[in-house]
């Protein structure tokens, strides 16, 4: 297969990959929020949240090298 035909499919898995993370991300934060039975772990698990979203907003966003 050609160099061509590979950076394609890796750039695609790159930002489904990303797209997915946010989904999650986003799902965490709304179930963390609207939960109060997390008690003292709310706090560790929107900030756990919030990284899966913007590492899933890095991947979706910057492009890969040539």
């Amino acid at each position: 297969m050609s160099e061509e035909g590979d950076t394609f499919f890796v750039s695609l898995a790159e930002k489904l990959l990303g797209l997915i993370l946010i989904i999650i991300g986003a799902i965490m934060i709304y179930l963390t929020a609207s939960t109060s039975e997390l008690g003292d772990f709310t706090f560790f698990f929107g900030i756990l949240s919030f990284i899966m979203l913007i590492i899933g907003l890095f991947l979706l966003l910057v492009r890969p090298s040539e």
